[in-house]
């Protein structure tokens, strides 16, 4: 116990040196990039052996999920509903770019489709390694290193992306009224309020995570906020400190989450991860420059709808840019209950309507 205690602790000084050292640098999101980027450094180039409970990433998920669940107000969650088609074409449109990135690469690759195309689904990481363990003939570990791959990819990029001369246009009309108090947002205003919404969120993540929710400790809170500041009060802003607190338990998980010794032929597979991750950005921005032509959005705040990563990650990057934080969060909830609850089922009965196919044509060549 001692020594997990010291190595939590070493890990945290090690992702604070990480924050602190992107802040200086005015690398944005520093306190998500620099400890994830500190960590993967620490753990797979100097061997450091580093600890992050599953608890604290949790932790900063309920945090990220408040934050996202002080947007939907009740005139947000109006506009989603009218945005249920365009988010259903959007969702379709990217599933099936990633189906043709799969192909492609399995071309390119020794590996068979079916595990590419669950490599490629921009899923949440748990929830298609789950289904990756379920199905049979799937190699786990290209799975897993592809999906990490490109989550990490795209937590580099996008920050990187929307300060572009060409994304860097959120803070107009687009940007949700409520997102420029979180920045001044200060500790005097949080109290009494926030004990109320603080056992409401724990409440609703882990009655999420009971029921196997998506993303339950994020999307739990994020409605149990929406539904207390809709009928009983608003809840209050989160000073800067406490979300980079939620930032840096988030980015230094996600650190460990990489191993890349435990992987045979690197070079090629974390080759063909990092293109499919750029594949995949690339597609991204080809979408959200037609979701900008279909909505009066702002295209940083398209790009971060549209972009296939974690909507915690993507929630903490529209907050630090000031894109509107209910249409991010509001497409990238869509997607994770699409692919969550569409998908499986889906992916099953192609592969079963496939096994049928060839074992009709053996039969047929014997």
């Amino acid at each position: 116990m001692k020594n997990k205690s010291k190595q939590i602790i070493i890990t945290l000084i090690a992702a604070i040196i990480g924050g602190v050292l992107f802040s200086i640098l005015h690398i944005p999101v520093p306190w998500l990039l620099g400890p994830m980027i500190t960590v993967l450094i620490g753990t797979n180039v100097m061997k450091l052996h580093f600890a992050w409970p599953r608890s604290i990433r949790n932790t900063g998920m309920i945090i990220v999920g408040y934050t996202i669940g002080l947007s939907m107000t009740p005139s947000a969650l109006h506009e989603m509903v009218l945005q249920l088609p365009y988010m259903f074409m959007m969702t379709v449109f990217l599933l099936l770019f990633c189906a043709g990135i799969a192909f492609v690469v399995s071309k390119l690759s020794d590996s068979d489709y079916r595990t590419l195309l669950l490599a490629s689904i921009p899923g949440g990481l748990s929830q298609i390694i789950m289904l990756a363990e379920e199905t049979k003939g799937i190699n786990l570990a290209i799975v897993t290193i592809t999906q990490v791959t490109r989550l990490i990819i795209i937590i580099i990029v996008m920050p990187l992306l929307v300060l572009i001369p060409m994304f860097a246009d959120s803070g107009h009309a687009a940007t949700n009224s409520v997102i420029p108090a979180l920045s001044t947002a200060s500790w005097n205003h949080l109290f009494p309020n926030i004990f109320l919404f603080a056992v409401i969120c724990i409440l609703f993540a882990l009655l999420g995570a009971k029921i196997r929710f998506p993303t339950a400790y994020l999307i739990g809170p994020a409605i149990g906020t929406a539904i207390l500041q809709a009928y009983v009060l608003n809840g209050p802003q989160l000073p800067p400190t406490v979300i980079n607190a939620a930032q840096l338990m988030l980015g230094t998980y996600v650190g460990l989450m990489l191993k890349p010794n435990q992987i045979s032929n690197k070079i090629k597979t974390f080759s063909l991860a990092i293109g499919s991750g750029f594949m995949l950005v690339f597609g991204a921005i080809g979408l959200s420059m037609l979701l900008t032509k279909l909505q009066s959005i702002s295209n940083a705040t398209a790009l971060l709808s549209l972009a296939p990563g974690g909507m915690d990650q993507m929630g903490i990057i529209a907050h630090a840019i000031n894109a509107d934080l209910s249409f991010v969060s509001g497409y990238q909830l869509f997607r994770t209950f699409f692919i969550f609850f569409a998908i499986p089922p889906l992916i099953r009965l192609i592969f079963n309507l496939a096994d049928k196919r060839s074992i009709r044509r053996k039969s047929e060549l014997q």
